[in-house]
């Protein structure tokens, strides 16, 4: 326990009274660093508490080559950046932490603490559970007994430590700082509808021209300012499509949306069967974006539509030079084990996707001779890489499908992202109400991290698909079930 800590007083007020205007003690289980290396600096003017159990957790987990162990390493290496040149008397005092990141010079708000004596307080001997959390636990609760007028919050990934720490009286929180979103449903869907008064409102000022065969208006009014570029616009009645291509504060160029739902506009065979697929199909097929989300439960058509629109650009007009496919290997059930084969033959089980839509793409009537020349074509041109080995590489001129991305963090989208080079295409593709990865929810996901930073991008795009079209138990199951 450390000693009597002093959280930066103040001539204005008492630093360990609670309120607004007093300070909070954050104890952090390891988990959240193990998370975000970063939290250190994330809790403002507030006092940081590591028990010495998690910094034990932090060096038994130090090895390896995972995400949790560059984080722990990471971790170890702000913790020596601290303490580095400090005296005994100083760490007892507690260390200044910077600021918030990215704010060079900024002064320092919390401090940090470490447990520099044994904890007096012990849990009952009866009380299940691990030794570690029982540690972290005690120590919580002789802060809490140490600074009656400071509110100690014990800060954890896991719920059924912060269920124990209720138990026991102490406050508990998840970790917030990772979130997105406050709600998921605040995404940004990429489609908005527009008013039935619309163009009365914001027509006076029309302008039209075509170009190459392509249709835009240059519209002015209040509702311009809500809009987002490469945004998808219907409306309901008459059944009309726009895409936002420029906004000037509230001017806005938008261009008529080429109906991929007519046959005659196909894309290798494949029609759009309703309106966000039309406006998905117009993103992947527009050369000018370079970054794509498309979000939808299942049999919505998310890989299919990718895969139609990469096969075009890559083997008809060669925008392309081949197609990238990956996905985090996360199995839903137990791990199988160990997989034989090259790289692209360990990740073939995880492609079970890929193929099932390549079946879909490939021409039926063309016999087995054609089929299978067709799909040594494809093979050819699509590749199969696995995630672990994409750090330090660099694509060029390629389609890049990231599959299942609501399993990735937002370090590794970012990542996977800055991989692009000249004239790639990066499109990510999951539902956000499918994550298998543990401590990653619906608002932490990467995938909802990269929708809503990519949002105001011109060269970006993305939408949200509502109505699945794999088939009618399909889409009733994902309704009932």
């Amino acid at each position: 326990m450390t000693t009597n800590p002093t959280f930066m007083p103040s001539a204005s007020a008492d630093p360990t009274e609670p309120g607004p205007t007093g300070r909070r003690l954050f104890v952090l289980d390891t988990n959240v660093l193990m998370h975000d290396p970063t939290a250190l600096f994330r809790f403002q003017e507030h006092g940081i508490h590591l028990p010495m159990m998690v910094l034990e957790e932090l060096d038994r987990a130090k090895k390896g080559v995972s995400e949790v162990a560059r984080n722990v390493r990471q971790v170890s290496r702000f913790l020596d950046d601290l303490i580095a040149g400090a005296s005994k008397e100083e760490i007892d005092r507690g260390l200044p932490l910077p600021g918030p990141l990215g704010q060079r010079g900024a002064a320092a708000n919390g401090r940090l603490f470490f447990q520099t004596q044994p904890t007096r307080l012990s849990l009952p001997a009866s009380l299940p559970g691990n030794t570690p959390d029982h540690d972290i636990l005690s120590m919580a609760l002789t802060l809490q007994q140490d600074h009656p007028r400071c509110q100690v919050t014990l800060v954890s990934k896991d719920i059924n430590l912060r269920i124990k720490a209720a138990i026991l009286g102490l406050h508990a929180e998840d970790y917030y700082n990772d979130q997105t979103l406050d709600d998921v449903n605040l995404l940004y869907a990429g489609t908005r509808e527009l008013p039935a008064d619309f163009w009365d409102s914001h027509g006076k000022e029309l302008d039209s021209w075509q170009d190459s065969g392509r249709t835009f208006y240059r519209v002015q009014g209040p509702d311009v300012a809500n809009w987002y570029p490469n945004q998808g616009l219907f409306q309901a009645s008459p059944e009309t499509g726009f895409i936002v291509r420029q906004l000037r504060g509230a001017e806005a160029v938008i261009e008529i949306l080429r109906d991929h739902a007519a046959p005659n506009h196909a894309v290798w065979g494949i029609t759009a069967r309703n309106r966000e697929q039309n406006f998905a199909l117009n993103l992947l097929l527009d050369p000018e974006i370079d970054f794509v989300s498309l979000l939808g439960a299942a049999g919505t058509g998310k890989t299919l539509l990718t895969l139609a629109a990469g096969l075009a650009q890559t083997l008809d007009v060669k925008l392309y030079r081949e197609i990238i496919m990956t996905r985090v290997t996360v199995p839903v059930g137990e791990d199988i084990g160990f997989l034989p084969g090259t790289e692209e033959e360990k990740m073939t089980p995880w492609m079970g996707a890929l193929m099932d839509n390549l079946e879909v793409l490939a021409p039926q009537e063309s016999g087995d001779w054609g089929r299978a020349a067709t799909a040594d074509l494809l093979s050819n041109k699509i590749k199969i890489r696995s995630l672990n080995f994409m750090r330090g590489r660099t694509f060029q001129n390629k389609y890049l499908i990231l599959d299942e991305a609501q399993n990735l963090t937002a370090k590794q989208m970012k990542t996977l992202i800055t991989r692009a080079g000249p004239g790639t295409k990066v499109v990510c593709l999951g539902n956000i109400a499918q994550i298998d990865t543990p401590y990653l929810s619906e608002t932490t996901s990467g995938l909802t991290y990269v929708v809503d930073r990519f949002k105001d991008w011109p060269h970006g795009g993305h939408v949200t698909l509502r109505r699945g079209e794999r088939s009618r138990l399909a889409e009733f199951a994902s309704e009932r079930l």
